[in-house]
């Protein structure tokens, strides 16, 4: 791959055997879901269901990764990447979520794991990236404490089958929106609006990965790592930090962060986290928290942006005020004039990166860190040349290695990270309408065109340094 003109910049440099990835997931770029006896999956029920999902798109085709995967692999070899973090699809591995296993399934992810390990490219495997198998949803999905108990047996099927191949596992990616936005909002599958449901799933989520955790280490090869994935979000307060806003800065943080962590790190929910949406004590069984909070070898943090609150009326909103989906009431959440946007609306905010990190390794100091998500949506397009100028993405990312660089001189344990992502992909209730890939993919030939970012990227990887943007 051709060198950019950066100049590598020797203050914000990363320690020797830093991990540089890219990240992706099952759903968003495999298609192929008819194909080699793949089961249906709550994403595959919900895309189809008209008006879930902007345009009627569907994961059907996706990038096409099933068949496309050794054109993946050599993109990610090209960058010169050391590690790949992809998911694998519970319904390809077993259709129904329980049962027999479809060998198709598993020899597909043994095919990519081989061709990543010929090419020297290291895997991080997801086991869950939200995609259940439909079959487990009609008897209640995550609401159920069955689906923790089947999510752990198929750990231990993909993980006595693939663990001679793989480097880390992360049993679960970001839990906290699987509860809120599949079983309490809606917006996600299964497209649930229940809150009993949605506290059920956060309990049963947490357990589902202590129990997987379990399993994983009853099959892999001793000190093999496994972890968690979490979306952490920093809290901030605009204007007068009156007592109101005050509270409701504790209890978001409660209710978006550590009602995920505090379980994971310390074996408890957080008291000031509201009772309807913490798991009510009867389903809270004896030992549960005990299997939730056993050591792990690693957390992933997926950062994208901060939270703001300020005193405000819900019922008169201002402009660049929505309401507070945690919190009291008279507060508001907040987008500050001075931070900027993505086309997803999120606030850019690299020192908030910065902020978590730290403050993870002081909540867990002996425990590595790897920022296992982080990029953000772009208005790209190839232009007549062939080319896709991404500028606003490099710029993100410089801001946020940067952050990420000081946040390790600052004392942060930090070992690694993943680029999200890999490919411009099926985003969700997006569906192909926001673009977050270092490589544009062209949905109707499947094309693939590495992005001014790829180029940049590589440089990072390379010299595992922050470069310097070129002036102008």
């Amino acid at each position: 791959m051709t060198t950019t003109g950066y100049t590598a910049s020797g203050d914000l440099s990363f320690p020797p055997g830093f991990v540089w990835g890219a990240a992706t997931a099952a759903y968003q770029i495999e298609g192929a879901v008819s194909e080699d006896g793949r089961g249906v999956s709550v994403w595959d029920t919900f895309s189809h269901t008209p008006g879930k999902v902007h345009g009627g798109d569907t994961g059907d085709i996706a990038c096409d990764s099933y068949h496309r995967y050794l054109e993946d692999v050599e993109l990610i070899a090209a960058l010169g990447l050391n590690t790949y973090r992809f998911s694998i699809s519970w319904p390809r591995v077993q259709p129904g979520g329980r049962g027999a296993v479809n060998q198709k399934g598993i020899d597909y992810y043994r095919a990519l794991l081989d061709e990543l390990g010929e090419r020297g490219i290291a895997a991080a495997v997801t086991l869950y990236h939200w995609d259940l198998p439909q079959e487990l949803q009609d008897e209640g999905g995550w609401a159920t404490r069955s689906t923790a108990q089947r999510f752990a047996e198929y750990a231990a099927i993909v993980g006595e089958m693939l663990g001679d191949r793989v480097e880390r596992w992360i049993t679960l990616n970001e839990p906290q929106v699987v509860a809120s936005h599949g079983y309490r909002s809606g917006e996600h599958a299964p497209g649930l609006r229940d809150d009993d449901a949605a506290a059920a799933a956060t309990h049963h989520l947490l357990l589902g990965h202590g129990l997987a955790t379990q399993a994983l280490r009853s099959v892999l090869p001793p000190g093999t790592p496994v972890g968690i994935s979490l979306d952490l979000h920093p809290i901030r307060v605009a204007g007068d930090r009156s007592d109101s806003v005050e509270q409701a800065l504790v209890i978001t943080d409660a209710e978006l962060n550590r009602i995920f962590l505090e379980p994971l790190l310390h074996g408890r929910y957080p008291a000031e986290a509201r009772a309807s949406l913490l798991p009510p004590a009867s389903l809270i069984a004896e030992g549960d928290l005990e299997t939730i909070a056993q050591p792990i070898d690693f957390l992933g943090l997926n950062y994208y942006a901060p939270v703001y609150l300020r005193a405000g009326d819900p019922a008169d909103l201002r402009r660049d005020e929505e309401p507070a989906h945690y919190g009291v009431p008279g507060v508001v959440e907040y987008r500050p004039d001075w931070l900027e946007k993505t086309p997803m609306g999120w606030l850019i905010d690299p020192d908030g990166l910065h902020e978590l990190l730290l403050r993870l390794s002081k909540d867990a100091p002996d425990l590595p860190l790897y920022i296992t998500e982080n990029g953000r949506a772009a208005e790209d397009y190839v232009n007549p040349q062939g080319v896709v100028n991404d500028p606003d993405r490099v710029r993100y990312l410089q801001m946020h290695l940067a952050a990420a660089a000081r946040a390790i001189q600052d004392g942060a344990n930090l070992a690694g990270y993943f680029v999200w992502s890999l490919l411009d992909n099926f985003e969700w209730g997006w569906g192909y309408q926001k673009r977050f890939g270092i490589v544009f993919v062209d949905f109707g030939t499947q094309r693939r065109t590495p992005k001014s970012s790829a180029h940049f990227y590589s440089e990072v990887a390379r010299a595992n340094a922050v470069p310097s943007l070129p002036a102008g």
